[in-house]
């Protein structure tokens, strides 16, 4: 019998398999296939990553240095700060998170 998985462990799963199906089951995908992906499943933020400046920013946030492939350790480092901006914008009464990796 099968344990029923929680929300949180169906996104989690979720994130792991979407970030390994763009990376066509490789441990790196490169920057088409982010920009796939994340245009795929995280249309709001793809406009940030549309043009050469934009996809730069994200790569540099991630700690993707020009030219390297991006691993699933980059991709939640960008999930994380993307999470903490959310989180903030929408509790905006003196909410202080402190979940951003460093």
């Amino acid at each position: 019998m099968a344990t029923k998985l929680s929300d949180l462990e169906l996104a989690i799963n979720t994130l792991v398999t979407e970030f390994h199906k763009a990376a066509d089951d490789a441990p790196t995908m490169n920057t088409t296939q982010f920009q796939t992906m994340i245009s795929k499943q995280l249309p709001g933020f793809a406009k940030m990553v549309e043009g050469d400046q934009g996809l730069t920013q994200v790569l540099d946030q991630m700690g993707v240095q020009g030219g390297e492939n991006i691993s699933f350790e980059n991709l939640w480092t960008l999930i994380n700060k993307q999470a903490v901006q959310l989180f903030k914008a929408s509790h905006k009464e003196n909410t202080n998170c402190g979940c951003l990796l460093q």
